[in-house]
């Protein structure tokens, strides 16, 4: 079992920020703004690269969700990132699909130089 699914399950204890049937968001344990929030399924699927049509509410769900969270911790105005990485050469660094919200401040163009 994954890192998150074990977040999911409450077998690790973290505070979130949000929970509904599909998804829950917490912040990340290694922030790289003020606001770093991973918007998380509760199904667990490996990366973007593995979901298919019957995923396309979820994944709204997510960005829907991310939006609110915005909101809530008034970033909205300013604006924010969301990132998806996908694979190795994307950083992805737990395999299981996650959504960055990320914002509080002033965000490069890019999260790391090449």
């Amino acid at each position: 079992m994954c890192i998150f699914c074990k977040i999911v399950s409450r077998e690790i204890p973290t505070e979130f920020l949000y929970e509904d049937d599909l998804v829950v968001a917490f912040r990340d344990a290694r922030p790289i703004a003020p606001v770093h929030v991973l918007v998380i399924p509760k199904k667990h699927i490996e990366s973007v690269a593995d979901i298919s049509e019957k995923d396309e509410k979820l994944m709204g769900r997510m960005i829907l969700v991310a939006k609110k969270i915005a909101e809530d911790l008034k970033i909205s105005k300013n604006g924010y990132k969301l990132l998806f990485r996908v694979g190795e050469y994307g950083g992805q660094e737990v395999r299981h699909i996650h959504l960055h919200l990320i914002g509080g401040a002033k965000l490069r163009e890019s999260i790391e130089p090449i």
